[in-house]
């Protein structure tokens, strides 16, 4: 077993007080040098353990083997796409710490290796010095129509067209990507990182039709008329709301809405864009996961003076990545714990003035497996605001069920699937991502999409 070094390689990284007033991406980059000194920490343990909590699989001893031992990234990029179809993408949004850097052996120091940097450097070298498309199938004949352009149908139609079937992607937006063009800023996802990724796919000979809505442009029905099998990866669109008094007032925002208006709709380039957004100088949002960070760290950047993270639990129980929250605490978001709002305060003209608080305190674990929040009576408070912005989660189009009554859903909307297999309840058709999860992570949805091709390949070759 090779010494321990327990030097992590740190990330450089804009100053936080230049990336608050900008949508340039927040982390700038490993060197080669970085890279090779990071990739030479890694144990090459026998039993891999890294690779088991990988979601799609990759191989990542090889690769990092590659870089630690040759010096080598364009290498490292192709073993990286034996597995993963969109590693540019991951290395920047995945949550490694509790997938697979969690499972690395120098963990149990607290310094794992940082897998997710690595893959980075390497998949943006690729993109940077030119890559290898891989070899195709030989043609099957067989038609496959993948249904949302996120990363769960854009995993499934890469890994489909790599094994020879005709595969086109339909997509209810004007570009592709899903949560990855409306849901995560350019200063976390750049643009043109997005861009070579899903141009890749499609050199793949995945075809992208767009303003494609399933259940309004044709039925699930008709699309299994044309096309040998269906894949849905619909996603979870549909905001959740805290139904308190108020929430329809001028100025209240969905998450959903404030961001894909941001990110998708270029709000923040107004006058280049015609997409008007409303941003205060006094920001709350709801809610505690990337979304909130996101939200929170967006507004900051389109004017706001104040931005506060309200949170009915404590700093313990946010499911937010470590680092999402560490950034927008070093941006100056003011966060307030143990808060829950219960009224939006109207200004007597039907705009937003502020939110009505309860403090709380924690009591014994819920169902989350987290502990509760209980309110303490009698201490309500306001915190003076301009926007309010609710990102608390959540949940499928109904769209789609509407019209096709044989996919059976669970209780919260989400598509019933074989756990193995990904295959719904309708002969023909799988399904993936957040549409069967519910809000999760872009990586679980990536899984999720190429098990669902391969038992796909499997029924199509009969």
């Amino acid at each position: 077993m090779p010494k321990l070094n327990l030097n992590v390689i740190a990330m450089p990284e804009q100053d936080p007080k230049v990336r608050a007033h900008n949508f340039e991406e927040v982390a700038l980059g490993y060197t080669l040098e970085m890279a090779q000194a990071e990739a030479k920490r890694c144990l090459q343990c026998k039993n891999r353990p890294c690779v088991d909590g990988c979601p799609v699989g990759v191989e990542i001893p090889d690769f990092i083997r590659v870089f630690a031992e040759e010096g080598d990234p364009a290498e490292a990029a192709r073993i990286l796409k034996r597995k993963n179809n969109l590693p540019a993408i991951c290395g920047r949004v995945c949550p490694q710490e509790t997938q697979c850097q969690a499972t690395c052996l120098l963990n149990k120091r607290g310094v794992p290796l940082q897998i997710g940097r690595l893959e980075r450097f390497a998949a943006d070298w690729s993109l940077t010095h030119g890559e290898e498309d891989p070899e195709l199938a030989p043609s099957t004949g067989k038609k496959v129509a993948v249904v949302g352009a996120g990363p769960a149908g854009i995993t499934a139609a890469a890994d489909l067209a790599r094994f020879g079937h005709k595969v086109t992607i339909f997509e209810a937006l004007h570009n592709p990507g899903g949560v990855l063009t409306y849901g995560i800023p350019a200063f976390r996802l750049p643009r043109h990182i997005l861009g070579s990724e899903v141009r890749y796919v499609q050199r793949l000979g995945v075809d992208i039709q767009f303003d494609w809505i399933i259940g309004r442009t044709a039925t699930l029905d008709e699309l299994l008329a044309d096309y040998h099998a269906v894949f849905l990866g619909t996603g979870a669109g549909l905001p959740q709301f805290l139904n308190i008094p108020g929430e329809n007032l001028s100025g209240v925002y969905s998450a959903n809405e404030f961001l894909t208006r941001a990110n998708l709709m270029f709000a923040y380039r107004f006058g280049e864009y015609d997409t008007p957004i409303k941003v205060g100088k006094r920001v709350g949002v709801v809610g505690s996961g990337n979304v909130a960070m996101d939200a929170s760290r967006v507004a900051l950047r389109l004017g706001a003076d104040k931005v506060h993270i309200i949170y009915r639990r404590s700093r313990a129980e946010m499911p937010a990545r470590g680092e999402e929250i560490h950034h927008a605490e070093q941006e100056g978001i003011e966060f307030r714990l143990l808060t829950n709002p219960v009224r939006v305060v109207d200004d007597g003209k039907g705009r937003v003035a502020g939110v009505e608080c309860l403090e709380m305190e924690l009591g014994e674990p819920d169902a989350s497996g987290r502990r509760r929040p209980v309110a303490k009576e009698g201490s309500n408070f306001v915190i003076d605001l301009d926007v309010l912005i609710i990102a608390i989660g959540t949940s499928p189009n109904p769209l789609l069920v509407r019209t096709t009554p044989q996919i059976q859903v669970g209780k919260h909307g989400t598509l019933l699937v074989d756990p193995v297999t990904m295959a719904t309840t309708m002969k023909g058709v799988w399904a993936g991502g957040d549409a069967v999860t519910g809000a999760a992570t872009v990586i679980t949805a990536m899984g999720a999409g190429k098990t669902a091709a391969k038992y796909m390949d499997e029924y199509l070759r009969g």
